[in-house]
């Protein structure tokens, strides 16, 4: 391969601000006082916030040397299966940052936020339209969020019907948040496992789907990568008893424009426009994940609610079956801004951006499927799923791939996970790496394979180059530092 794009490089190390701190400096000029001089209430001269005495310059490289610590999308290639880190476009974040989007405030009346208003009615459409479920929310604040509203949602409609059940059916490729949001809207998880190919086979959701369940959740494509072919069948079953089928969408970037949700089947699902509408999450967030439905399961959905009526855009309340409110406000609007940036500048090219994706993971897999045991050699969607099989005869883990590709200048993809992978290496490289990009990353798991096999040292004491080594894991286990 070329020469590795990894290497050493001048990372200064920062204290905490706290310590520079020295009493008497500051960062900002006071204009000269007007007013008479009066002192504070004593309720307020005691010693006050634990804030650090900074000149101007000590802030800006304190942060500018952080900065440098990090790595994002703006630095290289971000290969998380399941996350879709794709790169976010700058022209979004000035979208989001015009002054009527980002100085107005979420109290405003309708008749000052006609423009956020009718931007928010405008992404509800096309969300519906590429999904092909119309009723749409955009209020839940991410993914989980959304799973979390849509469970809501399952639960009111069975009860509107005066048949509460209790049961949700959770395939063992969906994602591991599923089984969570099922439980906190008081459902059991069923668990069902997926055949000999990496997805549901019907036979074996009908076996489990009775009439206490209240539906299935399906990550599709699940999470090894693999489209669900049977969904149709699947959704015919779960109907046939009156169940709902949920999908959780945060793999849509394998399906934009290709896959209408509600032609298969799907009853309602969320989106993580964090991940598919091109705002990489990461950092705390925040994150979007609307959920889009069925037209006859409107009603449920939370308040309040973006209406139109003669040309005017206001905020509804009057909907007497809905679940109510799930977020502060009306959602994350900031993201809202981005996604719909994102869809407008795409237009007909979403479908282009997921046939990328797609040969992207394929184009990666068969390039290492020699170097990488692949547990499902078939055609993949957006991610594929190797594990460490062949490696573990050197003592070598999935971890140490991981930590030796730091050194290669590469973040590491994710690992673990799924779970019914054992040592999974799980690899989404997203539409918009070059192949040269691909290829550089392909040669340098191939050279972590052969130093696996030479020299298995180097992956132990991986990585070497940055500025933070492999953590003790055994020591932090038995010896958790906590606080500080």
């Amino acid at each position: 391969m070329k020469e590795p794009i990894g290497t050493t490089g001048l990372a200064l190390n920062e204290p905490l601000i706290w310590e520079k701190g020295r009493k008497g400096r500051t960062g900002f000029s006071l204009p000269k006082r007007d007013v008479e001089h009066a002192p504070l209430d004593e309720a307020l001269t005691g010693d006050g916030p634990d804030l650090p005495d900074l000149s101007e310059v000590d802030v800006v490289r304190h942060y500018t040397r952080l900065s440098q610590w990090n790595y994002g999308v703006d630095s290289g290639m971000y290969p998380l299966g399941s996350c879709t880190m794709k790169y976010n476009p700058k022209t979004h974040e000035r979208q989001a940052a015009l002054p009527g989007f980002a100085s107005a405030h979420p109290l405003l009346p309708a008749s000052l936020s006609q423009g956020i208003l009718r931007m928010m009615a405008t992404l509800q459409r096309f969300l519906g339209e590429i999904t092909g479920l119309p009723a749409v929310t955009l209020q839940p604040a991410a993914g989980a969020h959304g799973e979390l509203t849509g469970m809501m949602i399952v639960r009111a409609y069975h009860n509107d019907r005066g048949a509460p059940r209790h049961k949700i059916l959770i395939p063992d490729t969906a994602h591991g948040t599923n089984p969570a949001s099922s439980v906190l809207c008081g459902f059991s998880p069923v668990p069902v496992k997926s055949n000999e190919r990496g997805v549901l086979a019907p036979e074996t959701v009908a076996e489990l789907m009775d009439e206490d369940t209240a539906g299935i959740m399906i990550t599709n494509p699940n999470t090894l990568g693999l489209f669900e072919e049977n969904i149709r069948k699947i959704a015919d079953i779960v109907h046939g008893k009156g169940g709902l089928v949920y999908v959780d969408g945060a793999n849509m970037n394998a399906m934009m424009g290709i896959v209408s949700m509600g032609n298969i089947g799907v009853d309602l699902m969320h989106l993580n426009l964090h991940k598919t509408f091109s705002t990489p999450h990461g950092g705390g967030g925040p994150g979007s994940g609307p959920v889009c439905a069925r037209q006859d399961l409107a009603p449920f959905l939370p308040v309040p609610r973006v209406k139109e009526k003669d040309g005017t855009f206001h905020l509804s309340y009057d909907h007497p079956k809905s679940i109510g409110k799930v977020h502060a406000f009306y959602g994350n609007v900031g993201i809202l801004i981005r996604a719909y940036s994102y869809i407008l500048s795409m237009g007909p090219n979403l479908k282009k951006a997921s046939q990328l994706a797609v040969l992207n993971a394929n184009y990666v897999k068969e390039k290492l499927k020699d170097t990488f045991y692949l547990p499902y050699d078939r055609p993949c969607m957006h991610e594929c799923v190797f594990t460490d099989k062949w490696q573990e005869a050197h003592k070598i883990t999935t971890l140490d791939i991981a930590k030796r590709l730091i050194d290669y200048g590469f973040h590491p993809p994710t690992i673990y996970f799924p779970l019914v992978v054992h040592g999974a290496i799980m690899i989404e490289p997203t539409e918009t790496e070059s192949k040269e990009t691909l290829d550089t990353f392909i040669a340098s798991c191939k050279a972590i394979a052969e130093e696996a096999k030479e020299s298995p040292e180097l992956l132990r004491e991986a990585p070497t180059k940055p500025k933070v080594r492999r953590m003790d894991e055994t020591r932090a286990a038995r010896h958790p530092q906590l606080a500080g």
